[in-house]
């Protein structure tokens, strides 16, 4: 199955606070991210001031891109942002459009979410979770 792993999981790898072999994905678990995490870790390199530090986290994020595939955010995981950004927004949920998009990518790809973040993900139905 597919599984993108949400930042909130990165995050926790780069500061040790979770090791990479804890986490239960299977042998079938094809990971990636998706564009829109690739584009939100992205954005924190470009968003550090301090050079050491940054330079480490751009050191992380280049290298995470090298090995792990990013999944584009398509026409069909647009049209089902639409619907899930819709539902959400009826039923008064607060759930960030980049989460919407990386669930929307899930989705589409008959994929999963990996993600620690349990309170956002949780308020979008039909995704499927990995709790890391």
């Amino acid at each position: 199955m597919l599984t993108l792993i949400d930042s909130s999981v990165l995050a926790a790898l780069h500061r040790g606070l979770v090791a990479f072999d804890a986490i239960a994905f299977t042998d079938d678990d094809e990971i990636a991210l998706a564009s829109a995490t690739a584009s939100g870790l992205l954005r924190g390199v470009h968003r550090t001031s301090k050079p050491e530090q940054r330079a480490r986290r751009e050191a992380f994020v280049e290298r995470l891109l090298d090995v792990v595939p990013v999944i584009a955010f398509d026409q069909t995981a647009a049209r089902l942002h639409a619907r899930l950004w819709e539902e959400a927004a009826a039923r008064g949920a607060r759930v960030a459009m980049s989460d919407l998009i990386i669930a929307a990518t899930a989705m589409a790809n008959g994929g999963r979410v990996a993600t620690r973040d349990l309170r956002t993900f949780a308020e979008i139905p039909g995704l499927i979770l990995l709790r890391c």
